[in-house]
């Protein structure tokens, strides 16, 4: 057995069912390994497709996502995803060829210090240097990838070293147990929250990656609490729910600002500053803040918590529900808010204005969307609409990269959201911009007979850099382009390609497109007039006094 053997089966042992990557001259020997494997390798047209898909898998299903590459420019093409998994908190493991370890000490042809320049973007990277020390170390990259708060690592193989002779077996896997909050916190936290007169929960994606839905749902309920989610805490309580108050981040003044103005006492559930700063909600720092997540606070000197509950989310809510009692206490000022944030959002029900406002589109796409589909956005304009205006009954039914934000991760990731739940329907949903980063990897849609929508949001530019410079300057530059015919470019790939030229088109379309075994494509031309509108709408907005 060499390295390369070992390597796969203790890939095996950790449960890996796929490998998102690219074939090298330098990962021969793990592709080799790979022919009797029961690891799917899914052979991808780019690196950084290759780590979007370990990214978005490793998020929905909390297991690590695994990406391989080859040396030098494939190593750099990985980096991306592998960035955007480790700040958006995503298990993922990230393996690389190397050249052979005679030649690292002089120059020589394609050769990077892989292990030092992962390491920033990492939480822990690695070269294999001894073939009997493949276990261990296959073994640490998943126990740290998967730890809360779980990220990238990354391991990198040599060339030489992986076709050596290699003694060893993979290692048990030991399942943690849960850490619960002391005592002295759940007493402390529950004396806050039975003081505050205008308490304001904010979830984020922590409390999905600990599957604290049905317990926080509950916290909320029976203690009247408003809940206002981050971008990546869509359905941790259902959006229908008449605590919801929808999603906060914006870094624009929006209905649920005037609730943060109004708190004496934030409870951050599950929250990672990394989602939304603190800074915009919090930026005098005189906001008693409650911390209830599996990981003590980060330092920041507008989020300094009064207390902080650190252990398991669900048990936390549950221990503080014994101890707090809250009856007589009036409606928070913050539910007054959602009157208004529904009105705001029916409000384009019968728009049939063309090309389509953003606030149409989604409202549209989540009428046709069942609460178990997933949607995957993009980053761009339509991001922010998105975050805004698509709510969710469900966890995990709405993904939006908010830590890293890098674009090209829509495709890529709906591929591997399909892989994850082939009985749901997928819609990735992205900016012209976006689409052409990583179109390519429709032709590994096909091949993996993963069908799905793809929504193209065209505007014929960088929209959300041409709205940050209006705002900024009053005027735009440089963010113009043109675009190949979309519904003729999907054709040509033997997917089915869709233009919408009318409102009224959209639903119909949508619905015949989610019906197809081939990956689709929708070209529709959006009207991003809105985002000045709403720039200038929240600039005004004056919040409702007593």
């Amino acid at each position: 057995m060499n390295t390369a053997e070992l390597l796969v089966q203790c890939l095996e042992n950790e449960g890996v069912k796929y490998i998102f990557g690219l074939p090298g001259e330098e990962n021969l020997h793990i592709l080799e390994a790979l022919k009797d494997s029961s690891i799917e390798f899914v052979t991808c047209r780019h690196e950084q497709g290759a780590a979007f898909m370990a990214d978005v898998y490793g998020r929905l299903t909390g297991q690590a996502g695994v990406c391989l590459s080859t040396l030098g420019p494939g190593a750099t093409n990985l980096m991306t995803g592998v960035a955007d998994a480790n700040l958006d908190g995503a298990p993922l493991v990230a393996i690389t060829g190397q050249v052979s370890t005679d030649r690292m000490h002089i120059e020589s042809h394609q050769y990077l210090d892989l292990v030092a320049m992962f390491a920033p973007v990492t939480q822990w990277s690695r070269q294999i240097v001894q073939p009997n020390s493949t276990a261990e170390i296959v073994r640490k990259a998943f126990k740290v990838a998967q730890t809360e708060k779980p990220g990238a690592v990354h391991i990198d193989v040599p060339e030489n070293v992986a076709a050596m002779p290699a003694m060893g077996h993979p290692l048990h896997k030991n399942d943690l147990d849960k850490v619960f909050a002391s005592f002295h916190s759940l007493d402390l936290a529950a004396a806050a929250l039975a003081k505050a007169e205008n308490p304001l929960v904010l979830v984020g994606n922590g409390a999905i990656r600990a599957q604290a839905a049905e317990a926080l749902t509950e916290f909320a309920t029976r203690l009247n609490l408003p809940v206002a989610n981050t971008f990546m805490g869509k359905g941790v309580i259902p959006y229908t729910h008449p605590l919801a108050l929808w999603a906060v981040g914006l870094q624009q003044r929006d209905y649920i600002s005037c609730g943060f103005d109004r708190t004496d006492l934030v409870i951050a559930i599950g929250y990672d500053l990394i989602e939304y700063s603190p800074k915009k909600w919090n930026p005098t720092g005189d906001i008693p803040i409650l911390h209830i997540s599996a990981n003590p606070a980060e330092i920041d000197s507008s989020y300094i918590p009064l207390v902080e509950v650190v252990g398991d989310i669900s048990d936390s809510l549950q221990e503080i529900l014994k101890r707090c009692d809250r009856t007589q206490k009036p409606n928070p000022y913050a539910l007054s808010l959602r009157p208004a944030i529904i009105a705001d959002y029916e409000q384009y029900a019968q728009d049939d204005g063309f090309p389509i406002r953003p606030q149409k589109l989604i409202y549209d796409l989540r009428h046709v969307l069942d609460d178990e589909d997933i949607l995957i956005s993009d980053v761009g304009a339509h991001k922010m609409w998105i975050a805004r205006h698509y709510h969710c009954a469900l966890p995990n039914t709405c993904l939006i990269s908010n830590g890293f934000a890098a674009m090209g991760i829509a495709i890529p990731g709906a591929i591997a959201a399909k892989l994850v739940h082939p009985n749901r329907r997928i819609v990735a949903a992205t900016g012209d911009g976006g689409f052409m980063m990583n179109m390519q990897e429709l032709e590994t849609a096909l091949r993996l007979n993963t069908p799905f929508v793809t929504l193209i949001f065209n505007d014929g530019g960088y929209g959300l850099i041409e709205w940050k410079q209006m705002q900024h300057f009053g005027s735009s530059s440089f963010i113009k382009f043109g675009n190949p015919d979309f519904v003729k470019l999907a054709e040509s790939m033997g997917l089915k390609g869709y233009r919408v030229t009318r409102s009224a088109e959209f639903m119909p379309i949508l619905k015949d497109a989610l019906s197809q075994t081939v990956p689709t494509v929708i070209d529709c031309p959006i009207d991003y007039r809105e985002n000045l509108l709403f720039s200038q709408k929240s600039g005004s907005m004056a919040c409702q006094t007593e």
